[in-house]
């Protein structure tokens, strides 16, 4: 499933996932992430959630742990060392006590053919206070 809240982008999504003929495997949701967090029939469901450009640590972490099942995987490119902090300094962007609170375990930093993410485990079921409404988690980040 790719999660798009811009109408416009999820219709692009849905067209490029039927030109290359995975219509039947690819589902586009053309809704916010923390609407999609609270849905029954995604919650706790996924193995494997990524993103990229998403947003700030928070706001990936609030929004990603609710779709994950426990000893799912939560996979995020970070930006080049240029423009953020190296990889070595990933407990200051993703601290163990913020993914703590959403049943996420430490961010575990890894580097594939030049580029570097994290990857973070869900250790337990995210409680069900979270996602906060929309925008909440930007606005008034966990972390």
């Amino acid at each position: 499933m790719l999660v798009e809240g811009s109408t416009r982008r999820a219709g692009w999504l849905s067209s490029a996932a039927a030109a290359l003929g995975l219509e039947s495997r690819v589902r586009v949701a053309a809704e916010r992430a923390e609407d999609v967090g609270r849905q029954v029939d995604w919650r706790a469901g996924s193995q494997v959630v990524t993103a990229r450009s998403f947003g700030p640590p928070a706001v990936v972490a609030e929004c990603a742990a609710p779709l994950l099942v426990p000893a799912g995987r939560l996979l995020v490119s970070e930006p080049p060392p240029s423009v953020a902090s190296p990889i070595g300094r990933i407990g200051e962007r993703w601290p163990a006590t913020g993914l703590e609170e959403l049943g996420l375990g430490p961010a575990s930093p890894q580097v594939a053919r030049g580029m570097q993410f994290v990857e973070i485990r869900q250790l337990a079921r995210c409680p069900d206070r979270y996602p906060r409404r929309v925008g909440i988690p930007r606005k008034r980040p966990m972390f």
